[in-house]
């Protein structure tokens, strides 16, 4: 650490590489927090968390009761020891309450005066924070499953909504109406992600083991579908030819930079794809468990080198290096079922919601102190750049 801010002081070296150094030891060091809880609101499983991009303060949280709660992740109270509290809760006796399961909650991208909800109950909700009434809400004729909105759109506001259905809604915002249909999946469309580099891209992943990308503006829509065989015929059977999964396409996720799609599938598989391509990278992260039957929420890091996926797997969260499909650690803590985490870049935390009913906050381990007795010998002599060695003699030693 005291090189790379010496090397960073003295110009030798690009200032961003500090900055991505300590948010990889951060992330690599990650553990179940000893002095922090997220206060237990709900009762039933958790399905979905999101955390607001704007301040990185207030986290919203989804169950399998219809409960939405949201929570302050700030230590307002200057003590170690800490608990979250819930700011508010739409509960079963709140009038605009969901009647079954939220499955996606999401944050207005540029306000934390917004957030939207959607449900088992076929509604896809447009809440107001400040009222915690329902500004907007769109009805739709089978199970939602999933929505997302694009977290870069300056021309739209578009919120891409999956459902029981094997059409693509598109809701939008300004006008409170479907504005259109994206036709082309044969079954339910389980995941949508927006693109974060371009504002009109979106991913969708569906029970018949597609993906695909479309062009919202384009009358046909569809840019690709997703080869797992990039176009090896003899490689495929006719039934399994663009299918991204050889089963239920059920989470999407982007790399942060817009350039990778990150999907994973009920076949125990995940695969990362070249977005611009569509391009099976052919990264190999083994046996990847996934036993649910509906959305998965799993999150990539940022900032970081290389950049990590958070997956769960079982009671665990699996932490895998996204290029090279290494799998660097377990994370273990939940009594059952993961069904989502988010992570929290600014302080590379990560949160997990489960069907145990509990929120767990995993936060960096703190550098461990040198002690001041400890001679400078004693310590394991590091590498020195050339630049910082003490050149200088004396002419004494010369002669």
């Amino acid at each position: 650490m005291l090189g790379l801010m010496a090397a960073r002081q003295a110009g030798l070296d690009d200032p961003a590489r500090l900055r991505r150094a300590e948010r990889t030891r951060r992330v690599l060091s990650l553990e179940l927090n000893k002095d922090r809880d997220v206060e237990r609101i709900h009762g039933s499983g958790i399905n979905t968390l999101d955390i607001e991009p704007v301040e990185g303060r207030y986290m919203l949280s989804g169950g399998s009761d219809g409960v939405i709660v949201l929570y302050d992740l700030e230590n307002l109270s200057r003590k170690p020891s800490y608990t979250c509290k819930a700011l508010f809760t739409v509960g079963r006796s709140h009038p605009g309450v969901h009647k079954f399961s939220v499955e996606t909650v999401q944050w207005y991208p540029h306000d934390t005066g917004m957030f939207t909800s959607s449900s088992f109950d076929k509604t896809l909700k447009i809440w107001d924070t400040n009222t915690l009434q329902p500004a907007d809400v769109f009805h739709f004729e089978g199970t939602v499953y999933s929505h997302h909105m694009s977290p870069v759109a300056t021309k739209h506001c578009l919120i891409a909504v999956g459902t029981k259905s094997p059409k693509v809604q598109l809701c939008d915002l300004k006008s409170g109406s479907s504005s259109h249909i994206l036709q082309g999946h044969r079954q339910e469309v389980l995941a949508v992600s927006w693109s974060p580099r371009h504002e009109y891209i979106l991913a969708t992943g569906s029970a018949d083991g597609r993906v695909k990308l479309w062009d919202v503006r384009r009358a046909s829509g569809c840019l690709s579908t997703l080869d797992q065989h990039n176009g090896e015929k003899s490689k495929a059977s006719s039934e399994a030819a663009n299918t991204a999964h050889n089963g239920r396409v059920n989470g999407l996720c982007y790399t942060n930079d817009g350039l990778h799609l990150l999907t994973i599938g009920t076949d125990d598989r995940m695969r990362l794809w070249n977005s611009s391509t569509g391009e099976n990278t052919l990264v190999n992260y083994g046996k990847v468990c996934n036993e649910s039957r509906k959305g998965l929420k799993f999150a990539i890091s940022c900032g970081c080198n290389p950049e990590f996926a958070f997956v769960p797997y079982g009671s665990t969260i699996a932490v895998y290096t996204v290029f090279t499909g290494e799998l660097i650690t377990m994370l273990r803590g939940h009594y059952s079922t993961v069904n989502c985490c988010v992570f929290q870049p600014h302080f590379q935390e990560l949160y997990s919601g489960s069907k145990d009913c509990n929120i767990l906050a995993w936060i960096p381990a703190p550098r461990e102190p040198v002690p001041d007795d400890i001679s400078e010998k004693s310590l394991p002599q590091q590498h020195l750049n050339p630049a910082y060695e003490d050149a200088w003699s004396s002419s004494d030693d010369e002669g």
